[in-house]
């Protein structure tokens, strides 16, 4: 990545979501974000090294967004139960008022040799480590078993609040809405690690 807090930066990861969405990834070429963000071709490259530079870059602005977000809405809550709960709504009403971002996140990133083998990502690390921290607080409390390891158990939240946002995207319908399915998964978990 090149330029950083600029307008037109800003156009281009807008127009680049947009275009990912809608024509994937790896169909998406640089002349229709350009097209997309009403720049010239070569100025996506001022900015940008590559299509997999653009990808990536979205992404990170993105996840710092959700996880300061995360991080305050989770402070709110004193009960680690309750946290889990605010984290899963949270977790599952972005993919829902964020379509585009989703559909990207949830399938285009994953397509992308880049990011998934050369990227380290350390905002998704700080997310998981969210609820990691969570679960600690919830051991330190003496509400959460003693034998739980917050390490395996962070992602098995996450994996399960990730299926149901990819289930989410790829379906034509919804059959749940965001509160159930947040007050289901988190009931399913909290049941499975609670003292």
């Amino acid at each position: 990545m090149r330029h950083k807090d600029n307008e037109k930066h800003r156009k281009i990861i807008a127009a680049a979501t947009k275009v990912f969405a809608k024509k994937g990834f790896y169909k998406a070429k640089i002349s229709d974000i350009a097209r997309e963000a009403g720049v010239a071709d070569g100025t996506i490259y001022i900015y940008f090294s590559h299509k997999d530079d653009i990808l990536i870059s979205l992404f990170e602005e993105k996840m710092k967004e959700v996880l300061d977000n995360m991080e305050r809405q989770t402070s709110l809550e004193t009960d680690p139960f309750a946290k889990i709960v605010r984290f899963a709504f949270l977790h599952l009403k972005l993919i829902e008022d964020n379509k585009d971002m989703a559909e990207i996140i949830q399938v285009e990133l994953r397509q992308s040799d880049k990011f998934m083998k050369d990227y380290h990502n350390e905002k998704f690390a700080q997310y998981l480590d969210l609820i990691g921290d969570i679960i600690q607080e919830g051991k330190d409390k003496g509400l959460i078993r003693e034998d739980i390891i917050p390490g395996i158990a962070k992602r098995a939240f996450f994996g399960a609040l990730d299926e149901m946002s990819r289930f989410w995207v790829l379906s034509k319908r919804r059959t749940y809405d965001v509160e159930t399915a947040a007050r289901q998964i988190s009931s399913y978990f909290i049941n499975g690690i609670k003292t």
